[in-house]
C-alpha cells in the first residue's frame, strides 16, 4: 500500500511536471520485478525437492544398515558389536574389515573363541559390500551422536579386567623367579664341602656381591691421598688445611684399622667417607699441582717397596726361626727327661739286646735327632707298621689246567729291627730315659752322643774346619751387617747347619763299620708300611736308593748348584734329576768300596767359599752319588706335607713313608692342620711326662 500510495504520489507529481514520462516508469517497473519473481519462486521448489531426496536417501542408508548388522549378527558376540558401535559413535564410520584385521589398538581388541574360516571370509565379503555402498551413497550418517554409556562402562571393565589380569601374571612370575633363586641357592649351600672351607654361608654380607671391599679400597685410597696433599700444604704454608687432613687421616685410619671387607666396617664409616672427601675437595681446590702430586705419588710407593722388602726379609727369618726353635712343651718334656735319667743308677741306663747292633742279618734303620717327640714318632710308627702279617701265596698246578693257591702266613718278628740314635749331649739323657721308659716292644734301641765321636773332628771333617774360620762366623752371627754375604738368602743361616748331627749322613760306615745296609730316616718322617722290603731292592751295584723328585723343571741340579763355577759345568749334566733325602737305603759295601766319604771331603773342601752351592747337606749329597742312585717307586716316599698344602690325600695314604720336609713340621703350632693327624696317632698324650708339660693334640 506504501508502495501504491508512494507511486500514486509520484505520477501525480509527474502529471503535474510531465505527462509524458509515466509509461516510462510502467515499463522499468515490470522489467525489474518480474525476474525477481521468478527467481524466488524457482528457489523454493528446488529446496523442496532437495529435502524430499534426502529423507529419502537416510530411509535407504538405514534400510542398508540394518541389514548389514542383521547379516553378522550371527558372526560377532555381542561385547564386540558394542565396541563397534561405540567405536563409530566416538570416531566416526568404522570399517568391519579394518576391525577384522586388528588394526585397531591393544586397548580396544576383545580376545574371543576363534570363528571358522568360512564364517570369517563371509563376514569380511559382507563388510567389504557395505563399504562400497556407503561410498556410493555418500558418508554414513548416524541417527545418534550422543554417546553410549553402557558400552563405554562395558570397554571400561574389559580394559581393567585385561590390567588386573597383566598385574597376576606379573605377581605369579614374581613368585616363581624367587622360589627358583632360594632352590638354586639352597643347592649351592648344600654342595659346599664344609670339610675344606669350614662354616660357609652364602648369605654372608660379604658375599652379596663382587667387591665387598671396594668401600675400604675408597678409604684407604683417600688416606693415600690426603697424606700426598698433607705434604703439599706444608710447602706452601696452608697449616690450617694440613692440620685438617691430618685429624681426617687419623679418624679414617681408625674406622679403617684392620679391616679388609666392608663387613668389618664400623657404621660410621660413610660418614667419615664423606668428611674426607670434602677436605680433599678443598685440598684440590688449593693445593692440586700435578708435578708435586706425581712426585710425592712416586715417593711413597718407593717408601712402600722399602718397606715391603724389609717386612719380607723380618718374615722369612721368623719363619725360619719358629721353624727350627723347639716348642716349649718339647723342651720342658726334655729338661724333664734328662732329670731323671741321672737320678737313675748306671746299671739302670743300658738298654737290653746289645748283641744285635752289629749283626748284619738284622733290620737297622740310622736316625739323628735332637728332638725327643719326633724321634719317638718315626720308631713307634715304624714298629707298629712293622708287626703287618705278610701273606706268601703258594700256588700248585692241579691237572695243568687249574691252580690251586694255598695261603701262607709269616709275622715279622719285632726283635729283628735295630734303631741306632745319634743324639747331641744336650739332649743325651733324655733321648735314653724316653725309650727306657716307653721301649718299642721287642726292638732294640741304642742311643749315642755324636760329641764322643772323637775321631770327628776339624782335622778329618771339612765342615768342622770351615764352621771355625772367620768369614764362617761373621756369616753366621753377624747376619746384620750390610755386606755381601748379609745379603744372601737367610734360609741358608738356619742353625741346623752348625749341628755335625746335620753332616753325620756321609760318614755311615765309619758310626757303623760291621753293617752292610742300612736304612737311613729323619726325624721329621712318619712309617705308614713295613720297611722290611727295602733291604730285598736289587740297587744294582749303587749306593743310594732314594726316591727322585724331579718334575718338568723342579728339583733338578741346576736348582741347588752353581753351574756358572767350572767345576760344576764341566762335570754335572744341570737336567739331571734330583733325589730326596729324608728315607734312604744305603749299601754300605758298596760306599766304602767307591770312597764316598772321600767324595764328599774333595767337593766340600772345593766349597769352602760357597762358590758351588750354599750350605746344607742336599747339593753335596747330590754330587756324592751322582750316577751312584737307584731311583725307588714313588710310593715309597711321599714329601711335601710340611710345605705343600695340595698333596694328593690318596698318595698319602698309599705311602710308606710321608715326610713333612719344609718349615711347617707338625710338632708346631704353625703346622699344616689337615697333615698333623697322620704324626698324633702316634703319640700317646695321656703320658704323665707328656700332661706334665702341657703337651696335648
Amino acid at each position: 500500500m506504501a508502495l501504491k500510495r508512494g507511486l500514486s504520489s509520484v505520477g501525480v507529481h509527474r502529471n503535474r511536471s510531465s505527462g509524458s514520462r509515466f509509461p516510462i516508469a510502467i515499463l522499468v517497473l515490470f522489467s525489474v520485478l518480474a525476474p525477481l519473481v521468478f527467481f524466488v519462486g524457482r528457489g523454493l521448489y528446488i529446496s523442496d525437492q532437495n529435502n524430499v531426496q534426502s529423507g529419502y536417501t537416510k530411509q535407504s542408508v538405514d534400510w542398508r544398515e540394518r541389514l548389514a548388522l542383521q547379516s553378522i549378527k550371527n558372526l560377532f558376540t555381542k561385547e564386540v558389536i558394542d565396541v563397534v558401535t561405540t567405536s563409530t559413535a566416538d570416531l566416526g564410520p568404522l570399517s568391519l574389515d579394518s576391525f577384522r584385521k586388528g588394526n585397531l589398538s591393544a586397548s580396544w581388541k576383545v580376545v574371543e573363541t576363534s570363528v571358522e574360516d568360512d564364517a570369517t571370509s563371509q563376514s569380511n565379503l559382507k563388510a567389504a559390500e557395505l563399504k562400497q555402498e556407503t561410498s556410493k551413497d555418500g558418508k554414513l550418517l548416524d541417527d545418534d551422536r550422543s554417546p553410549d554409556a553402557p558400552a563405554k562402562t562395558l570397554r571400561r571393565q574389559l580394559r581393567d579386567n585385561r590390567r588386573a589380569k597383566r598385574a597376576a601374571e606379573l605377581v605369579q612370575q614374581d613368585d616363581e623367579a624367587t622360589l627358583k633363586l632360594e632352590n638354586a641357592a639352597i643347592e649351592r649351600s648344600r654342595a659346599v664341602d664344609s670339610a675344606v672351607l669350614g662354616r660357609y654361608n652364602i648369605w654372608r654380607r660379604e658375599i652379596e656381591n663382587e667387591n665387598s671391599d671396594s668401600t675400604v679400597r675408597l678409604m684407604r685410597d683417600q688416606i693415600i691421598m690426603a697424606q700426598v696433599y698433607i705434604g703439599i700444604a706444608k710447602m706452601k704454608n696452608k697449616l690450617g688445611l694440613q692440620q685438617e687432613l691430618k685429624i681426617r687421616v687419623k679418624e679414617s685410619q681408625r674406622a679403617v684399622g684392620e679391616s679388609t671387607v666392608d663387613a668389618d666396617l664400623p657404621h660410621s664409616a660413610p660418614e667419615k667417607i664423606k668428611t674426607m672427601g670434602k677436605v680433599l675437595s678443598i685440598a684440590r681446590e688449593q693445593l692440586y699441582d700435578c708435578k708435586l702430586v706425581t712426585g710425592k705419588l712416586r715417593a711413597m710407593l718407593q717408601r712402600s717397596d722399602e718397606q715391603v722388602r724389609s717386612l719380607k726379609k723380618q718374615s722369612t727369618f721368623l719363619s725360619q726361626l719358629a721353624a727350627k726353635t723347639i716348642p716349649n712343651a718339647i723342651h720342658c718334656l726334655s729338661m724333664r727327661l734328662t732329670i731323671e735319667y741321672y737320678l737313675l743308677p748306671l746299671e739302670k741306663r743300658k738298654f737290653p739286646r746289645s748283641e744285635n747292633l752289629e749283626n748284619p742279618n738284622l733290620y737297622h734303620y740310622a736316625l739323628f735327632s735332637d728332638n725327643v717327640l719326633a724321634a719317638s714318632v718315626v720308631v713307634n710308627s715304624t714298629i707298629m707298621n712293622a708287626k703287618v702279617i705278610q701273606a706268601a701265596l703258594s700256588c700248585i698246578t692241579v691237572l695243568v689246567v687249574l691252580p690251586f693257591c694255598t695261603s701262607r702266613t709269616e709275622l715279622i718278628d719285632p726283635s729283628k729291627h735295630v734303631f741306632h740314635l745319634v743324639t747331641d749331649k744336650l739332649n743325651f739323657g733324655a733321648m735314653n730315659m724316653w725309650f727306657l721308659l716307653n721301649p718299642p716292644g721287642k726292638a732294640t734301641i741304642h742311643v749315642e752322643n755324636v760329641d764322643e765321636f772323637k775321631w770327628l773332628n776339624s782335622s778329618y771333617c771339612p765342615v768342622l774346619r770351615q764352621l771355625e774360620t772367620a768369614a764362617m762366623k761373621e756369616y753366621y752371627f753377624k747376619a746384620d751387617n750390610p755386606t755381601k754375604s748379609a745379603s744372601s738368602n737367610l734360609k741358608y743361616r738356619n742353625p741346623k747347619y752348625l749341628s755335625m748331627l746335620n753332616h753325620l749322613r756321609f760318614y755311615l760306615p765309619q758310626v757303623y763299620p760291621k753293617l752292610d745296609k742300612i736304612l737311613f730316616l729323619d726325624d721329621d718322617i712318619v712309617v705308614q708300611n713295613d720297611l722290611t722290603r727295602l733291604w730285598s731292592v736289587d740297587l744294582h751295584g749303587k749306593v743310594n736308593g732314594a726316591v727322585e723328585t724331579c718334575g718338568e723343571s723342579f728339583h733338578r741340579f741346576d736348582k741347588y748348584l752353581n753351574f756358572s763355577n767350572p767345576h760344576i759345568s764341566r762335570n754335572f749334566d744341570p737336567n739331571a734329576c734330583g733325589w730326596a733325602y729324608g728315607m734312604n737305603m744305603f749299601d754300605l759295601k758298596e760306599w766304602k768300596k767307591r770312597d764316598i766319604t772321600g767324595i764328599y771331603h774333595k767337593w766340600q773342601n772345593m766349597n769352602e767359599d760357597r762358590a758351588l752351592w750354599k750350605l746344607g747337606t742336599l747339593p753335596p749329597g747330590l754330587i756324592t752319588f751322582y750316577g751312584l742312585t737307584h731311583p725307588l717307586e714313588k710310593s715309597w716316599h711321599v714329601l711335601g706335607l710340611g710345605y705343600n698344602p695340595s698333596v694328593d690325600k690318596k698318595e698319602i695314604e698309599h705311602a710308606a713313608v710321608i715326610h713333612y720336609n719344609g718349615n711347617m713340621k707338625p710338632w708346631l703350632e704353625l703346622a699344616m692342620t689337615k697333615y698333623r693327624s697322620y704324626w698324633t696317632k702316634y703319640i700317646k698324650y695321656d703320658h704323665p711326662y707328656l700332661r706334665s708339660c702341657n703337651l696335648s693334640e
